[in-house]
C-alpha cells in the first residue's frame, strides 16, 4: 500500500464548499483506506494500491469523483506521504522565523514549476520575496500580510496556474505528514 495525499486546489473558498465529513466519505467510496482529512482547506490522506507510476489516473478518478460528487471544476495535485516528507525536509528558508509565511507550492506539471521558479527569478526584490526551486516543488517565504501582494503572489496568482498549482503552508503540511 501506499499512502498519498491529495491537494485539493480552491476548497472552501470562493463558495466551493465541501465539508471534510463528505470529502472523506468520497475517498471511501473510491476505495481508498485510512482516509484522513486534515485541516478544512482539502487535504486527503489515503491509502491504495497504486503506485507512483499510477500518478495520472489516480488523479484523474479523485478529480472525476470530486466533480461528480460536488459539482465543480475540481483540481488536485497528488503526492505521496514520502514526497511530501521531503519536500518539507527540503525546506530552504528559515521555517522559525516569524515574520515570514513558510509555502510550498506544489504543481502537477513540472513545466509550469520551473515557470514560476524562472518568472521569480525575474523579480526585483529576492530579499522580500525569497523564490526557489525543489525537486517537484517551488518553496516561497513571503513576509506575513504580503502573502497576496509581492510581486512572486501576483504571478502565483494568474488564472494560467489555476489548474496545475496549489499552495500549502509549511505547518499545514506538518499537521498533514503526523
Amino acid at each position: 500500500m501506499t499512502t498519498w495525499v491529495a491537494l485539493l486546489r480552491g476548497v472552501n473558498v470562493g463558495g466551493i464548499t465541501v465539508r471534510s465529513a463528505d470529502l472523506a466519505a468520497l475517498f471511501r467510496d473510491l476505495g481508498f483506506a485510512e482516509v484522513t482529512t486534515v485541516l478544512a482547506s482539502g487535504n486527503v490522506r489515503f491509502e491504495t494500491d497504486a503506485a507512483a507510476s499510477g500518478r495520472r489516473s489516480l488523479k484523474a478518478a479523485i478529480e472525476t469523483g470530486l466533480r461528480e460528487r460536488f459539482g465543480y471544476d475540481a483540481w488536485i495535485v497528488l503526492v505521496t506521504r514520502d514526497e511530501l516528507a521531503a519536500d518539507v525536509e527540503a525546506f530552504p528558508f528559515d521555517a522559525d522565523d516569524t515574520g515570514r509565511q513558510p509555502y510550498v507550492i506544489f504543481s502537477s506539471d513540472d513545466a509550469v514549476a520551473d515557470e514560476l521558479a524562472a518568472a521569480a527569478a525575474s523579480l526585483d526584490d529576492h530579499d522580500l520575496d525569497p523564490v526557489t526551486r525543489g525537486d517537484g516543488v517551488v518553496y516561497w517565504n513571503p513576509p506575513k500580510g504580503m502573502t497576496l501582494h509581492t510581486p512572486f503572489a501576483k504571478v502565483l496568482g494568474r488564472k494560467t496556474y489555476k489548474s496545475s498549482t496549489t499552495n500549502r503552508n509549511l505547518r499545514t503540511l506538518l499537521k498533514i505528514l503526523a
